[in-house]
Formats: structure tokens, C-alpha cells, sequence
């Protein structure tokens, strides 16, 4: 007997079934406001192709993985998001990260660091290492990173605006161990113009902003080829109100600006792009994560080969981080977010990333505590070794639904990237406000939703209860003191003449175009501070002021 087509069962079996039980009176869309059909069938993807738009994993597009066994081979390297205090507060978390079984470092900076200030700056008083570890020197570095070997532990650094000083300050401390840079790896997320769109801890306008990234695609993959000197980076987009489809379409657009900005430089695409990595925000809709992450890999491949004309397909594969949503878990009913990054994480994980950071429980009241922490890595672990998912490759490939929304998400995406191109690329788009509207009306459309429950938050807009006391991470004010007297050791010990000569060399950089790696490493070696260095660039580049859009 044959099977009935999609619209006779929905006429003859559904419609009638929704007469005696109607549909529920909810908002059924996803978080990027598509309205999925109540099911999908072998009609939806008349014109899908799975040698075309699937693939086996490791092959083009990589739709399915951009390795061929995924974790059949090497599972996802699981870290924790980890940075609070003193170096040696950090340093010490580090080490039991390690011992509980995390495979790499993430390392979360505070905030004067992330605007480029030195700790005893006044800007800087009363955030010393609340939101991260405060560096400002390769004093700081070196005890941050004790007894940790460079060598053995890939370790990531969410750095941006200062990013080539302070990945500068990681090489130098690598070289005074004795390590081979060519087998030290990790990544350092270096992606300046998501700062533009959403983070807003930019210091320099955006054209030297970007060349400051360009020179560590000239100098990265010679010296440190293992490294990945970029992390393009989703996650703070999402954060900012964007929905998945903006996040998978802006980040690809900044990932393409900065190959098209190296290409002009004369760098050879098929050198530096295997280097290019990529970090995704993991929310609550599950079936929409796992698609946008088989969507971004077959986006970058077609675009890497087809318009860019790279012919490694190692500059075909987007390889991908990924951190479960901080803006996803309230500060209402705290241990409800545990599930919440449970299931995020496993479509992180069904979405195929390569290295993985679940959020605390805590996110949203304080930095994470020791126990916070270890829920969240211990979530990573059951996924891993109790679930069976990682046993089988792309398992939901196949999927009508999952396919089908594959696809819909990748052609809504790529909608947006041409209306970037159109405009005149990302920095058109951003000096003209179209990024922060896009997200505003995104964000406002969220809360709007939430407001009027037609979208249910879970002890936020119903099945509210008490307030729910948790401990929380408290960050001991000393630090601040601490930090300002070791700055003041580093400036009474150092070579006086060196630290002046390595930051003139900075300036010439600058002034002349010249690659500002070696100089960076310069300074790092001579321990000028950060706040030297990102001074010294001011009296060049100037500071930006991002414009009032009206």
C-alpha cells in the first residue's frame, strides 16, 4: 500500500485528530521565529541532495562533522570557563579543573584587562579580578600558568582588543620554560569585531583594530602552528539579543572579512585558514542548536572553496568551540539551570563542536564556585560516558526535521551575509548601525514574548516559587592590592631601558604598518605592562567612540 503524502495525512488523520484535541494555544516558534510544521516527511526535502548537502563526516561540505570518526576517535575537549582573583587563585583552580579530569584551560580575563588597563589604573579600581584573573604583566602570566605545561594542555584565552599583548606575554612565558612553540597549542579568541557588534570592549577604531588581527594570521602559523589564532566568536552575539540565525550569519560575515582583509594583505589562504576557529552560544532550543552548527560547517566550506578559492580542505573545515548560554539561565530557582545546560550541552554535542564549556549553575549570581564548577564539568562527562551519543557519528542525519531546518537555517543565513556584502561588508555594517538594530529588535521581540508567556521561562514567568539561597563566589577585595604591589615590582625590577626601547619598537609598528608581533613579544619579554603597551598603540590608532545611533 502506498504511503500517503505529507499533505494528505495532514488533511485526512491530523486536521480531524486537531478538531477533538485542538493544538495547544502556544508559541511553537523557534528562538529564531521560525514556525516549524507540526511534522516533517521525505516531501520536505524534495530537493535535497545527501551526496550534495550531507556527505560523510570528514568530506565536504562537513555537514556532518569535520572529522571522519568524531568521537569515535577523541572526544570533545571539555572545559570549564575558569579565571577569578589573583594568578594564583586561578592557577590553583586550574589544577583542580585538571585533576577532576578537564582536558584543556579556558581563561577568563576581568575587565580592566579586557579594556586594555594596567590593575592600579583608576579605571580599573573596584574591578580587579571580579569578572576574571587580572594580568598586566608577564609576572602575572607566569604564575597564572605554573606548572602547567604549554606543551601538554591546549589552553584558551578570551582575549580581544589586547589580545596580541597578552597571547605575546603566553609565548614569552612558553619560551622562559624552554617549550617548542611548534607543539604548543590553544586558541586565543582575537575576534575584534564582534566586539564592534556586541561586546563593546573595543579601544582602538576598527580598520587598526582589524590589522592588529591580520598580523597574528602573517605571524601565528609560522611560529606557532598549532595555534589557533583566532576564535570567531557567536557566542557574545548571541548573548547581545541575537537570535541563532543572526549569531551563525554575523559571525560568518566577520570570518569572511577577515580572510578577504588577509587575502589584500597577500597571505596565502591555504597557510593561515586551517588556523581560523570558530565559538557558537549553545541556547535552550535544542533542535535549532544542532542544525545551526551543521549549517555554519557547510556555509564555511562552500564559501572557503567556491568564492575563496582555497584549495586545502583544511580551510574548508570550520572547527568549532562551543559554551552553553549564559544569557539562558536565570538567577530564579538557580539548580533549574543545571538541566538547562544539560540539554544544551548535549545538542552542543549532537551538533558535533570539538571542545565544549558548560556554564555553571551560578552563572547568573557570581563567578562559579569550586562545587558550581564541578556540576558543570561532571554534566559533560555523563553526556560523554553514559549516553551512548558519543558512540555513533551525526546520529540525527537523516532526519526529515533536522535536514530540512539544516537547511532553512543555512538559507536564512546566507540571506543575511549578502545583505552584509551588499552594504559594503561588516564594518559598513557597523558604522551604520545595522547590527545593533537587527539585535535590538531581536531582543526586544524575546522579552516581549516572555512578558506575555507566549514563551514559558521556567521559574521566571511560571512555575515561580521562593527565592533559592546558593553560595556564591566572593572575590576578596585584596587582590586589587595585591596586584598593584606586584606592578610596582615588575617597574622597580625590570631593565628600565629595555621595557623603553621594546615600546618605541611597538609604536614604530604602528606607525609604519610593520607586523606588531615580534614587537608584542618584545614588550612581553621586557615586561612592559599592558597598560604601556595599549597606550602607546592610543597615541597612533586614537580611541574609538562608537557613534549614537538614532
Amino acid at each position: 500500500m502506498p504511503m500517503k503524502t505529507k499533505n494528505e495525512w495532514m488533511q485526512s488523520v491530523y486536521q480531524p485528530a486537531t478538531q477533538k484535541f485542538p493544538e495547544r494555544k502556544y508559541n511553537f516558534k523557534n528562538l529564531s521565529d521560525m514556525d516549524p510544521e507540526p511534522i516533517y516527511t521525505a516531501d520536505d526535502l524534495k530537493d535535497w541532495d545527501a551526496g550534495r548537502d550531507l556527505g560523510y563526516p570528514g568530506e565536504f561540505p562537513y555537514t556532518r562533522g569535520v572529522q571522519s570518526s568524531v568521537y569515535r576517535g577523541k572526544l570533545w575537549t571539555m572545559r570549564m570557563f575558569a579565571g577569578f582573583g589573583s594568578a594564583e587563585q586561578t592557577n590553583e583552580r586550574f589544577h583542580s579543573l585538571l585533576k577532576a579530569g578537564q582536558t584543556g584551560l579556558s581563561t577568563a580575563f576581568d575587565l580592566p584587562t579586557l579594556m586594555g588597563y594596567d590593575s592600579d589604573h583608576p579605571f580599573s579600581k573596584g574591578e580587579v579580578g571580579k569578572c576574571g584573573v587580572a594580568v598586566s604583566s608577564l609576572a602575572d602570566m607566569e604564575i597564572l600558568f605554573r606548572g602547567i605545561d604549554p606543551e601538554a594542555v591546549t589552553t584558551s584565552m578570551t582575549i580581544n582588543s589586547p589580545a596580541n599583548a597578552i597571547w605575546a606575554m603566553y609565548i614569552a612565558n612558553a619560551q622562559k620554560q624552554g617549550k617548542d612553540l611548534t607543539r604548543v597549542g590553544g586558541t586565543i579568541q582575537n575576534d575584534i569585531l564582534k566586539e564592534f557588534i556586541a561586546q563593546k570592549e573595543f579601544i582602538y577604531p576598527p580598520s587598526p583594530s582589524v590589522k592588529l588581527v591580520i598580523d597574528t594570521f602573517e605571524w601565528g602559523p609560522k611560529v606557532l602552528p598549532k595555534w589557533n589564532f583566532i576564535s570567531v566568536s557567536g557566542y557574545h552575539i548571541r548573548e547581545a539579543g541575537a537570535t541563532g540565525v543572526q549569531e551563525l550569519a554575523f559571525t560568518l560575515a566577520d570570518g569572511f572579512h577577515y580572510v578577504e582583509k588577509a587575502l589584500e594583505r597577500g597571505l596565502d589562504i591555504d597557510e593561515f585558514a586551517p588556523r581560523i576557529s570558530f565559538f557558537w552560544d549553545i541556547h535552550n532550543d535544542f533542535f535549532e542548536e544542532i542544525a545551526k552548527l551543521r549549517a555554519a560547517r557547510r556555509i564555511w566550506a562552500r564559501q572557503m572553496r567556491d568564492r575563496y578559492g582555497a584549495k586545502n580542505p583544511k580551510s574548508w573545515m570550520l572547527r568549532t568551540h562551543s559554551q552553553t548560554a549564559g544569557v539562558s539561565l536565570p538567577a530564579q530557582q538557580p539548580l533549574n539551570n543545571i538541566a538547562r545546560v544539560a540539554i544544551q550541552a548535549l545538542a552542543a554535542v549532537l551538533g558535533g563542536t570539538q571542545s565544549l564549556h558548560t556554564d555553571a549553575f551560578d552563572e547568573a549570581l557570581a563567578l562559579p564556585t569550586e562545587e558550581s564548577a564541578a556540576i558543570a564539568l561532571r554534566t559533560q562527562q555523563i553526556i560523554a560516558y553514559e549516553t551512548g551519543v558519543a558512540g555513533v557519528i551525526d546520529p540525527l542525519a537523516g532526519s526529515y526535521y533536522v535536514e530540512k531546518l539544516t537547511d532553512d537555517i543555512e538559507a536564512a543565513a546566507m540571506g543575511y551575509i549578502e545583505q552584509i556584502r551588499m552594504m559594503g561588508g561588516v564594518e559598513a555594517g557597523i558604522d551604520n548601525g545595522f547590527f545593533q538594530l537587527e539585535m535590538a529588535e531581536a531582543a526586544y521581540r524575546y522579552q516581549r514574548e516572555v512578558e506575555t508567556k507566549d514563551r514559558i521561562i521556567v521559574g521566571v514567568n511560571e512555575y515561580v516559587q521562593d527565592a533559592v539561597e546558593v553560595p556564591i563566589q566572593i572575590i576578596d577585595p585584596a587582590v586589587e592590592e595585591l596586584q598593584a604591589s606586584r606592578l610596582a615590582q615588575v617597574k622597580r625590577e625590570r631593565d628600565p631601558q629595555r621595557a623603553e626601547r621594546a615600546l618605541g619598537a611597538l609604536r614604530d609598528t604602528a606607525v609604519t604598518g610593520a607586523n606588531s608581533m615580534p614587537a608584542f613579544l618584545e614588550c612581553a619579554h621586557a615586561y612592559c605592562t599592558l597598560g604601556e603597551q595599549m597606550d602607546v598603540l592610543k597615541t597612533v590608532y586614537g580611541e574609538y567612540t562608537e557613534p549614537v545611533m538614532v
